[in-house]
């Protein structure tokens, strides 16, 4: 199993592909659906023109249990170059091996092998075959990016879902996720009015200028409250001698309670330009609502803890600090527990690694959850 689970990733690895580039998820999208194909899955896609989404369903009895995922990377085509996949010992490296490539290999594995009914689930207290639970699978193109496309679809497969289960990487000791903060990506646009920046520039007014006073502004709203807010780009003018006609920002923000989430994209929304000539309008490129632990989590959690445990693996869960699309069903009061692929290290850094062995812990656990879970499907 494990050299054939590494081969897939391997081959998954080699598929570059980047958030937006519709032509390198496609020949990756492929390649999964083939693969879930010959797993068992049935496949289809929800069609976007920057990446589509996969779905895939493993027939069963009641209620699913939903797998969120994607396939999408921060690396560019062409990363392998400077960051080829390399095996050695335990540690395997790669662009987006770990983020979270091997979660998609180890899932695709624990049900190609057909373990959800074997000895290890059934020490683990798994389901009979004819009551497994349906398994349905959401793999998205640009969670990347905050998943601008696919939230409405993980909104509407988690509403139906008895469990949903994240496919992105465990804390650095191999824990599971039991909330997220809030993320939300904002652009803060501004127009202003062009002029002669040295022969008349009163008549003008300046979209930098109001732009930096808006950040400026922003900074005191996020002040005093545990509200991340980051300045990521800045873009705006052309000319040193032309007062700046338009310019914009865009903010990443991280909310740890849905309180603050809430004032804090009030106040964005609500922001007036200080300059009569100016204007300023904000809108959300992205949003996360705050998941918070709940006890239909919890209660989720330490069913997987026991199955865990069934198969000798030691397990626990907390928090953790960025996002996903477990933001949207956490925050839906579905039971969700996220961290499921393969422990490893340096996720979105060029020291991005996933251990071997940590794979091959997760396509056991895995495939005893897909059964050992069954008995939540009435939840």
């Amino acid at each position: 199993m494990a050299s054939s689970v590494v081969t897939a990733l391997h081959r998954y690895t080699l598929a570059e592909s980047p958030t937006g580039d519709s032509r390198a998820l496609t020949a990756l999208a492929e390649m999964l659906e083939a693969d879930a194909a010959e797993a068992g899955f049935h496949t289809a896609r929800e069609a976007h023109p920057a990446g589509d989404h996969l779905i895939w369903t493993l027939p069963g009895a009641g209620r699913p249990i939903l797998f969120l995922s994607h396939y999408d990377t921060v690396w560019p085509v062409g990363t392998l170059r400077e960051m080829p996949w390399t095996v050695d010992g335990d540690v395997i490296r790669g662009p987006g091996v770990h983020d979270t490539k091997s979660g998609l290999a180890a899932l695709l594995a624990a049900v190609t092998a057909g373990t959800a009914t074997g000895p290890g689930a059934k020490a683990a207290g798994a389901a009979a075959p004819g009551t497994r639970p349906e398994v349905r699978v959401v793999v998205v193109a640009d969670e990347e990016i905050g998943s601008p496309t696919a939230t409405g679809l993980v909104e509407s497969e988690a509403r139906k879902a008895a469990a949903v289960l994240g496919l992105e990487p465990p804390h650095p000791d191999g824990d599971l996720k039991t909330g997220r903060r809030g993320s939300t990506r904002a652009r803060i646009e501004v127009t202003g009015v062009e002029a002669h920046a040295a022969l008349d520039p009163g008549s003008g007014a300046s979209a930098i200028d109001e732009l930096v006073d808006q950040l400026l502004r922003i900074r005191e709203i996020g002040a005093g409250r545990p509200v991340l807010v980051n300045t990521g780009t800045i873009a705006g003018g052309g000319r040193t001698n032309v007062v700046a006609g338009r310019a914009h920002a865009d903010l990443g923000l991280r909310f740890a309670n849905p309180e603050d989430e809430r004032v804090v994209l009030g106040e964005l929304a609500a922001l007036r330009a200080v300059r009569d000539r100016a204007t300023v309008t904000t809108r959300l490129l992205s949003q996360r609502p705050t998941w918070r632990p709940d006890p239909a989590g919890d209660e989720l959690l330490a069913r997987i803890v026991a199955i865990a445990a069934g198969l000798g693996q030691s397990l626990g869960g907390r928090p953790a600090d960025g996002a996903a699309d477990t933001n949207t069903a956490g925050a839906l009061g579905r039971p969700t527990v996220d961290g499921l692929a393969p422990r490893g290290g340096g996720a979105h850094a060029r020291t991005e690694w996933v251990s071997a062995a940590g794979i091959e812990e997760r396509v056991t656990l895995l495939a005893a959850l897909i059964g050992g879970l069954g008995a939540a499907r009435e939840g």
